[in-house]
């Protein structure tokens, strides 16, 4: 993940480039290799992902009035795999594909949002809610299947609290019981994912989340703090 300037994207219909890293998608898997170099110690990150969804979908929704921003979760349930060469990674597990898109930047039009996905045998279970800039919510309550079908659901389980990040950013879920912070995987100033576990369709759920808070995102200072965590490439003239 490095800021680079225009002129290293390259584009067409399978394949995506930004300097030395690329996406391809080989008619079964999306495949994307990595020669990165992370900060803060400038050490590598080079190796292969490979991300085979078990169904692709057509699902997408507007989230907002205005149309001005859309969601797609391409590949709700879908088998990954990690090779990494530097540092020396290797691991394999179920995973989750998906996609923001729009015209005006996310904190022009909201404010906060929370987003889980549960897999829970052969389906998903995806909460993608929101507090938009003019006031009204937005509530998806999706459950993915294999053969690629979505379905709106009804009234969502009820709201379950979660405990601060360390950043203060708020965040909560949706679960039919208490729901438990398994793991931290990301804290940043206006960012949270974490590992959770949740009941839901009456049964234990293994749970990825994450709260976005924009107004937070939006102040100066943490704009400040971004190329520390996405860096430039310019500073090493990669």
């Amino acid at each position: 993940m490095t800021e680079r300037g225009a002129g290293t994207a390259r584009r067409s219909a399978g394949e995506f480039q930004v300097g030395p890293s690329r996406v391809t998608w080989d008619g079964a898997a999306m495949v994307v290799e990595i020669d990165e170099t992370a900060v803060p110690h400038l050490s590598p990150v080079r190796g292969v992902v490979r991300i085979e969804p078990e169904a692709l979908t057509s699902y997408g929704a507007a989230l907002d009035a205005g149309g001005h921003h859309h969601w797609r979760p391409y590949a709700p349930l879908s088998r990954v795999s990690v090779d990494l060469e530097r540092p020396k990674l290797r691991w394999q597990g179920h995973g989750y594909l998906d996609a923001n898109f729009g015209a005006r930047p996310l904190e022009a039009d909201f404010v906060h949002w929370n987003w889980s996905r549960s897999r829970i045998g052969d389906t998903a279970r995806i909460f993608y809610e929101a507090d938009r800039r003019d006031g009204t919510p937005l509530a998806l309550n999706l459950r993915a299947e294999t053969d690629g079908s979505v379905t709106e659901l009804g009234t969502p389980p009820p709201d379950a609290p979660l405990p601060g990040t360390l950043w203060r950013v708020r965040r909560r879920t949706r679960s039919e019981g208490p729901a438990r912070l398994v793991r931290s995987l990301e804290d940043a100033p206006f960012y949270s994912r974490a590992m959770l576990e949740t009941q839901l369709d009456g049964q234990r759920a293994e749970t990825v989340h994450e709260a976005l808070d924009l107004d937070r995102f939006s102040a100066r200072w943490v704009k400040a703090l971004l190329p520390w965590r996405m860096p430039r490439a310019t500073w090493w003239g990669g």
